[in-house]
């Protein structure tokens, strides 16, 4: 039987910093959350390249071997992510102003636009 020698095996994990603060995955632009996220949905390594051409396989897997084995600082991240997108969704609404009846707005002013083109045609 011939047994192999696999040390020292170290495997990098493919991230980058770009900008600072965001991940990416390998040399693509793809974001460590989308591909983590995905994963969590279900998504099988495989599956997450072939909706990102630009990723590939040995990085995905890398990355999720890396997870799975200690995934405490990767949901520290995903919860970064989460606090920013709600800090900047509060940010937006706030500038924005109301908008629970928007559809209704919206409606009204196709309507009213409607009835100027019948007015205008009348005449």
């Amino acid at each position: 039987m011939t047994t192999l020698d696999f040390e020292p095996l170290t495997v990098a994990v493919p991230l980058r910093e770009d900008p600072p603060g965001v991940f990416r995955v390998g040399k693509s632009r793809v974001l460590l959350e989308v591909v983590l996220r995905a994963f969590r949905a279900g998504a099988t390594p495989e599956a997450i390249v072939q909706s990102y051409d630009t990723l590939n396989l040995a990085d995905i897997y890398a990355l999720l071997s890396r997870y799975l084995a200690a995934p405490a600082p990767f949901e520290d991240y995903l919860r970064q992510c989460d606090e920013a997108a709600a800090e900047t969704r509060r940010k937006i609404e706030e500038f924005q102003g109301p908008q629970g009846n928007l559809r209704a707005i919206l409606l009204a002013r196709a309507k009213a636009k409607e009835e100027e083109r019948a007015q205008a045609g009348q005449r």
